[in-house]
């Protein structure tokens, strides 16, 4: 079905992403591609669909691919049939169907009888029954742009089917239909996803890492099964590594000790025996350069065990070696921090919600926000943080200090270094020093701090807003995270996961992502 043979990509700036990739995807097989956030999984796609020319290497297929992208902005200014590529084929239906029957008009339809009966069917696995086919993909939302390219497997039924991250903006109901197509589908698949339910659904996993590609022969439980044993096997070799070097140090220190009282016990029984004081100065120079010699000897030694286990370490997963040190917000366990009583707001006369709205927040409890795309999720966020008032009901708010987060993670400014970021949230007054040290800690390096805030990746973003919210004196009490793992990978997941579960402060999450909801301890969900 598919072969890739020594496929290497180099940017444009010349730097090299990965080299010499070399794969098979037989017939029906659906294939997880993972790995961390830059090392070429979309890139990767895109050379399989075409898009994309290789820097060298060699890509054999029976089958044109079907590419369904992460983003859709390049598609905004066409419609529907345009973006799903059949206006022409629905354009000569309907011509031929109303008495245009022409050769141009057979020749664009091309024996396509069934192509609209195909485009409601489409359309209605997917909950799309209310669309136009001649409306501007610019006026759907994220989750509808979709389901729209979703919609466009089933009817140009591609045998082999590149999906980039393909639930990122779906709701449940969403994903629930596009796990189902995924369990039914007959095509072969390669898929781009953090999604865990998702990752499950698929035969092997393929791992991108370090400019080359491993591939696991097994489901992703199978897959992640085998990273756990690597992980335990590598602190074990860490913990070994780090008694060995303590064992050195110690062997030195008491060999030098040794070596010391044994050269001053020979000095002293020189100098009671009248030994010749050039005698003494060749003896002092040989015990000098004994000394040297043992010093050099054992400090080779150490030094390599240390660059072992240096290695060793910088193999860790990076959740491991981040420390995040939140201070615990000042407001007491179970105080009413917002209240709703029969809340409602209107937009173009219509009410956001069908019933009013009652709701609270306690201080230190953990909910998720959830509903359907256009249930009022962002306008229920906005009226807790105080820049919307209802028009109906009453709010009351406590003082507190709240932090929204959203899936971009624009909490940050775009034109500020990373360091002068970290500063912006520096109200302790904290030296220098101290700010560097908290980059740090959130695996910034000297390297990092002067990168403007618009160049950093998903991952970065995130890792920034964490660090800035330890930095800041003053804890929030409420934390609101709108999609906050939708352009993450399953690594910086993991790292925001463990931020927030050390976070004692009131946690409000928007997600479809059940796994993440899981792990986050959700004490209560909330459906609009």
């Amino acid at each position: 079905m598919l072969i890739l043979q020594n496929v290497s990509y180099i940017h444009p700036n010349k730097n090299l992403l990965f080299s010499n990739i070399n794969f098979t995807v037989n017939r029906y097989h659906k294939i997880a591609l993972v790995g961390n956030n830059g090392t070429g999984k979309s890139t990767l796609l895109n050379i399989i669909a075409g898009k994309t020319a290789p820097a060298k290497g060699q890509i054999t297929t029976t089958a044109a691919p079907y590419y369904i992208p992460q983003v859709f902005g390049q598609y905004n200014q066409l419609t529907v049939a345009q973006a799903l590529q059949v206006e022409q084929k629905l354009h000569a239906l309907k011509s031929i169907l109303n008495g245009n029957v022409t050769e141009e008009m057979y020749a664009m339809l091309n024996d396509d009888w069934t192509i609209e009966q195909r485009c409601d069917e489409a359309l209605q696995y997917w909950q799309l029954t209310e669309l136009d086919m001649s409306q501007k993909m610019e006026t759907l939302s994220g989750g509808q742009k979709t389901k729209v390219f979703l919609a466009g497997i089933s009817i140009h039924q591609p045998e082999l089917i590149l999906l980039d991250e393909p639930s990122n903006h779906l709701d449940f109901s969403g994903r629930t239909l596009l796990y189902n197509f995924i369990r039914s589908a007959k095509n072969t698949m390669i898929i781009v996803s953090h999604d865990r339910e998702l990752l499950r659904l698929l035969d092997m996993v393929y791992e991108l890492s370090n400019g080359s590609i491993s591939i696991c022969g097994g489901n992703y439980d199978f897959y992640m099964q085998q990273k756990l044993t690597e992980y335990n096997a590598l602190n074990q070799d860490i913990q070994t590594k780090e008694k060995a070097l303590r064992k050195a140090k110690e062997k030195e220190r008491e060999i030098m000790e040794r070596k010391q009282k044994l050269d001053a016990r020979g000095k002293n029984k020189q100098e009671k025996s009248g030994v010749a004081r050039i005698m003494m100065n060749t003896m002092r120079n040989k015990a000098e350069n004994s000394t040297s010699k043992i010093k050099g000897m054992h400090a080779e030694k150490i030094g390599g065990i240390a660059q072992e286990l240096q290695e060793l370490r910088a193999a860790l997963p990076q959740a491991d070696k981040m420390k995040f040190g939140f201070n615990n917000s000042s407001l007491h366990k179970g105080k009413i921090l917002f209240r709703a009583t029969g809340i409602n707001i209107s937009f173009n006369i219509l009410p956001v919600w069908k019933e009013n709205v009652h709701f609270q927040i306690f201080s230190g409890e953990r909910i998720a926000l959830q509903g359907a795309n256009g249930s009022g999720k962002t306008t229920l966020i906005k009226l807790i943080l105080g820049d919307l008032q209802p028009q109906t009901g009453q709010v009351y708010r406590a003082s507190n200090k709240s932090i929204y987060i959203d899936q971009d993670y624009s909490l940050l400014k775009e034109q500020l270094s990373v360091y002068e970021q970290a500063q912006e949230f520096n109200n302790a007054g904290l030296p220098e020093h101290e700010i560097k040290t908290r980059l740090n800690r959130f695996l910034f390096t000297k390297q990092d701090w002067d990168k403007r805030c618009s160049v950093l990746s998903g991952g970065e973003r995130m890792r920034l807003t964490l660090c800035c919210l330890t930095i800041s004196r003053d804890s929030p009490d409420i934390i609101i995270l709108d999609e906050p793992t939708n352009n993450l990978d399953i690594q910086n997941i993991e790292m925001l996961t463990l931020a927030i579960n050390e976070y004692q402060g009131a946690l409000i999450i928007v997600s479809h992502d059940a796994w993440f909801l899981e792990q986050a301890h959700i004490e209560r969900v909330v459906q609009l």
